[in-house]
């Protein structure tokens, strides 16, 4: 071969080379794995509530009411203060009852007086009779007549007693403690005739009750996880409820379950449940709604995982997680309640499983994704702004 042909070759072939390796620069690379928040599920007895809605209840409530006719002379109490058993709240016009006393322990004197002459013509007919000077007929009607006149003493005794009883209804008393409402009848009016008339009504409220109701399917379901170990519930003299107050606040004091009904409600299907609460400041008042909630047990083995974690599908909850392969899972959850930013996972999941709770967009089932503690990126957030230069 001559020398030039060689010379053309050389070149050829060197540019050949160099358009091959810039082909194998110019090749695109695979991204990186998306990165993702993740934090660790961690299985722990997590205490079971139940918000339900109550009504507030006095403990004890008694109706003041005229046990004697007449007329209201004055009104001895302040409208809802708070009264002593015992405690006068009403007087009524006395003087009727007054006499009627009067009149009865004048009838008593007139019947002690016919009971002793009965006595002494006994005693004298008896004399008489063991001398056998009078006939025994005579002697038994004497001894009729003083027993006869003894029960007549007893029984003008009997209506002197209910004469000083109804004196003493005049002055209307509180049959208990606790605080009087509004009056409902003003001086001069007429009262107890014929018919006994309400005049306040006193209730107790320190402590308080609240009323309300749970659904017997959900009771039924709580002794179903308790009889397959899952949930250990509390003793019924032990189940604390707390109480949050109409405007949402919660109250200072939690209360304790005090009466759970036995029977099933036909009508509603629920149960009948009773919580008390101390209301020594009296700020909680009967009639007002309010929420309650309800620490029925504990769940043996559960986990609270972040809401913004959660997402749904036609199939029903569930959470994406981070494998040790790197690749991303879905793992359906059975849910329980919602407390605070966390939802109760009752089942589903693992202990130790890295949930994805922020960067979800970036992530699809069975891909790759690099799992950073949340914690760490939201400390990385916090710090950024503050070591920004400043302008």
């Amino acid at each position: 071969m001559s020398p030039q042909p060689l010379r053309l070759l050389l070149p050829t072939a060197l540019l050949l080379s160099l358009a091959a390796c810039g082909k194998k620069t110019d090749a695109p690379q695979a991204p990186p794995p998306p990165e993702v928040g993740v934090v660790l599920a961690k299985a722990g007895a997590v205490p079971l509530t139940r918000d339900l809605v109550g009504r507030l209840a006095a403990t004890r409530t008694a109706e003041v009411r005229a046990r004697v006719p007449g007329i209201v002379e004055r009104r001895l109490y302040i409208e809802g203060s708070d009264v002593k058993a015992g405690q006068a709240l009403f007087e009524i016009d006395p003087a009727p009852l007054k006499a009627a006393l009067g009149s009865r322990e004048a009838a008593l004197g007139q019947a002690r007086a016919t009971a002793a002459n009965a006595d002494a013509k006994a005693r004298r007919y008896q004399d008489l009779a063991a001398r056998g000077t009078i006939a025994k007929q005579d002697l038994d009607d004497a001894i009729a007549a003083q027993r006869t006149s003894a029960a007549a003493v007893r029984q003008a005794q009997a209506d002197v007693e209910a004469a000083k009883l109804n004196l003493g209804y005049a002055a209307v008393t509180a049959p208990i403690a606790g605080r009087a409402g509004r009056a409902l009848v003003t001086e001069g009016a007429l009262v107890g005739q014929g018919e006994v008339t309400p005049l306040t009504v006193v209730e107790q409220i320190d402590p308080i009750y609240a009323d309300f109701s749970q659904s017997a399917a959900e009771v039924a379901q709580l002794r179903k996880a308790q009889a397959e170990g899952k949930l250990k519930l509390a003793a019924a003299d032990q189940v604390e409820v707390q109480l949050f107050q109409p405007d949402g606040s919660a109250y200072g004091q939690s209360g304790t379950l005090s009466f759970a009904d036995l029977a099933v409600d036909p009508t509603t299907g629920s149960v009948s449940l009773r919580a008390t609460f101390p209301n020594a400041e009296r700020s909680l008042l009967p009639g007002m709604f309010v929420k309650l909630r309800l620490v029925q047990g504990e769940l043996e083995q559960a986990f609270l995982v972040p809401q913004k974690a959660i997402q749904r599908d036609p199939k029903g909850a569930y959470v994406l997680v981070v494998g040790a392969d790197t690749k991303v899972q879905v793992k359906h959850v059975e849910l329980g309640e919602l407390r605070g930013a966390d939802w109760v996972v009752k089942s589903g999941i693992a202990d130790g499983d890295q949930i994805v709770v922020s960067g979800l967009q970036k992530v699809q089932p069975d891909k790759p994704a690099k799992a950073v503690p949340q914690e760490q990126l939201d400390k990385a957030q916090t710090a950024a702004p503050a070591a920004a230069p400043k302008a």
